[in-house]
This record gives C-alpha cells, structure tokens and sequence, in this order.
C-alpha cells in the first residue's frame, strides 16, 4: 500500500471506530447491558450486569443488534448446536471493525485461520492435528516440567524482603516457559513472547484506535515472521517437540497448509498463556478476597485443583464468546434468525442461581455440580483446557505451600479489558 493508501485507511478506520464509540457510550447511558459490558465501571465488576440479565431465564436482545445468552442452559444450548458457527455469512467474524477477514491488503488475523476463527470443515482438521498433543496422558507427562518451572520461578523471589508482583513475576512467565517448552521455542523470545499476547490478547475486545491497529499489526506480522521461519526448521528437520509433530502432519492425510500450521501454533502459544495467566492471577486474587478460603487452602495446598475450577466458575479468565446462526434456530422461547450474533457470557454462566446454591459466594467447598463453560464447549471446547487446569493447580498449590502467609501488598491494577478477565499487577507479600 502507498502512503496515500494507508492514510485514507487509517481515516475510514478512526471514522468507524469514533461512531462505534459514540453508538457504545449511548446504549450504556441508557442502560443497554451489553453495552455496559464494554464501558467502565460496569466492566470492572460485570456480574451485577451478568446478574440482572439472567433475571428472565431467556435470551436478551441488545439494542446493538445481537442476542445475549446469560443463563448456563441458553448459553450451553449455544455452544454445542452445530447450526451455530463462528463466522458470518459473508466469511467476517463478528464485531470486526477493520474491513474484514483481511484488511486493506494487510495479512490475516492471528485468529483469522485459528481453531477460533474457522467452521467445519477446516475446524474440525485443524482440531485434529492439535487434539493429541493435549491428551491426559501427555498432560500428566508435562507435570514434572510444570513443577520445575514453578519451583525456578519461585525460588528468585523473596516476598519477605518487599512487595513482589505475583503476574510479572509468576502467573505470566510459568505458562509461557511451558507452552515454550511444549513447542520448542528459543528460550530468548520468552519476553517477546509476552509483549505479543498482551497485546494481541488485549484485542479480543477489539480494535480501539488507529494507533492501537498498527500496534496489532506490528505484533502479528512479527509473530507471523517468527512462526513461519520456526515451521519451515522443524519440516526441514523435526525433533521430538509439538512444532514439529504440527509441521510435518502438515503431509498427512489431514492436510493442512503451512499458513494454517502457523496459524495454529500462534493460537497454542497466545492462548497457552494468555487464559493460564489470568486464571492464576484470578485465583490468587480469590483466595486474598476470601481469608477463610485462603486459610483453608494454605493448612491444605492439595486443595489447588478445587481452587482451580472454583475460580472458572466464579472468575473465569475468558468472560464470553460470540456465535452465529447459520440457519434459523430456536433456543428457549427465542427464534434466532439467520447470520445473527449470539454473546454468550461464559463469566455469567458460573453465577447461574439455577445451577449453582449460592452462585455468588466462592467456596472450596461446593459439590462438583455440571460441567464448567468457562473454556467454552461443543466443537469449539478449548483445546488446551487439560494444560491449563494442570499449570494453575500446580502453580496454585506450590505458592501455597511456599509461601503459606502470601497476602496482599498493594491495590492490584486491573487489566481494563472485557473479554480477557484478570489483573494486570497483583503485589503481595508473604
């Protein structure tokens, strides 16, 4: 693209983004909760809104032309009917503001050829390649590594001596040195590999600036750079690592193309982090907000896999996800049309009084009840959600143990967005 090109693109980007943010701010005044969703304070705590729209045990119909499912039956009723998609009739995802799959010549989405972006059939040969890298017992023959990496982790910090950033310092470099691990990566982009998934998991609330579109750019072109130069290695030579099983499959029988193999592996990493991350750092925060819990899992760190699906019911990492009817479908008393958009708040469906006896209060105690959608379900059920659960119990249980008076140093900074829940710093002492 030409300079000219570009700066007429960036104009009718700024134009697009000023009406949305306009349209945004309106519906929240007057109340729409979707809207509130994206819009501070309602997103800082958004299970007052999640709360009040369960309250008629159906599908809403925002004024920003989508349906909403709130309650854990219309959202698993979304989820796992395969007349439902991720994408829209004319091949966009929802809520893109860009331009489309592709935007103005620019390469795809990190998500865009994703397990995230694509409907079946792609979907389900993708899924494929991917799912026997996160069987059970490939999850369990990564514990010993995990402990490892927690241990190191843990044995540079000293809580004793001042305030230690438990995101920086912990629940952000455990899931990357372990999906790293997983995939082989040079262990000198572990830091890089951060910055990318701050800022491109940030995005999932989408684009909100000129500014912050050419940061998004940047992040996924360098990303992109890396992957293909990393896939082209393994298919040349492969070792015993993940890469390199998902490169070379790329000849087998499911064949996929290397753009697709880059593109998945870019989801394994971001996303390996990314939600495990958070889910940490929202359990961490859980317990210091709730002495009891804490002092319960602190007297008995084996209780981290209890703290673990606790905090997905009741602070899930991922907040909600979007669907899209690919044909007429009715759910409850609500018929969805064609190529409409359905949010399904995954953080309501864990606050669900109908599922859950005091769905407000975090216990450790609480019975197993029915299966979480916090990592979502039907044909786009996270992959990674057995690594995930192993990396937060093993996290959880030996800061536990290692540090049995961890509590809060400072006021924890939020991370602002709607769709990734968590905190950007949480400082403790112990």
């Amino acid at each position: 693209m030409s300079l000219l090109d570009t700066a007429r693109a960036d104009l009718r980007l700024g134009r697009r983004l000023a009406t949305l943010r306009a349209g945004t701010l309106g519906l929240a005044a007057v109340g729409d909760p979707v809207a509130r969703l994206f819009q501070a304070p309602w997103k800082h705590d958004p299970y007052a809104v999640h709360e009040r729209l369960r309250c008629d045990r159906r599908l809403m119909w925002s004024r920003s032309g989508i349906w909403v499912a709130s309650t854990y039956d219309d959202a698993h009723a979304v989820l796992r009917d395969r007349r439902f998609g991720v994408r829209l009739a004319n091949g966009q995802q929802p809520f893109d503001v860009t331009g489309g799959p592709v935007h103005e010549g620019t390469e795809p989405d990190v998500l865009e050829m994703s397990l995230l972006g694509l409907d079946p059939p792609d979907h389900g040969r993708l899924r494929r390649l991917a799912t026997p890298a996160f069987s059970a017992r490939r999850i369990e023959a990564v514990r010993p590594q995990v402990e490892a990496t927690a241990t190191r982790l843990l044995d540079a910090l000293d809580p004793a001596r001042g305030p230690v950033d438990l995101v920086a310092s912990y629940a952000s470099p455990l899931p990357v040195a372990v999906i790293s691990d997983l995939l082989a990566i040079p262990p000198q982009h572990a830091r890089q590999f951060a910055a990318w998934g701050s800022t491109l998991g940030a995005s999932l609330d989408g684009v909100t600036s000129v500014l912050h579109h050419k940061r998004l750019l940047r992040a996924q072109a360098d990303l992109r750079a890396l992957f293909e130069r990393l896939v082209a290695e393994r298919r040349a030579d492969p070792g015993d690592d993940l890469l390199s099983r998902l490169a070379t499959a790329a000849d087998g029988p499911d064949a996929v193309t290397a753009d697709e193999v880059v593109a998945l592996a870019q989801l394994l990493l971001l996303a390996g982090f990314e939600t495990t991350t958070n889910l940490i750092g929202n359990a961490v925060q859980a317990l210091l907000q709730h002495p009891d819990q804490l002092a319960m899992a602190t007297e008995d760190p084996t209780l981290a896999g209890r703290v673990v699906t606790e905090t997905l019911r009741w602070d899930p990492p991922v907040q909600l996800t979007a669907r899209v009817a690919h044909e007429p479908v009715r759910v409850g008393p609500v018929e969805v049309r064609r190529d409409r958009v359905v949010l399904v708040l995954l953080g309501s469906t864990g606050r669900d009084e109908a599922v859950h006896e005091d769905a407000d209060v975090f216990d450790l105690t609480r019975p197993e009840g029915r299966d979480t959608l916090a990592f979502s379900g039907g044909a786009h059920y996270c992959v990674g959600a057995p690594l995930a659960r192993l990396e937060g119990e093993v996290a959880l249980r030996l800061l536990l143990e290692r540090w049995p008076g961890v509590r809060r140093a400072a006021r924890p900074e939020p991370r602002g967005t709607t769709v990734i829940r968590g905190w950007r710093t949480l400082p403790v002492r112990a």
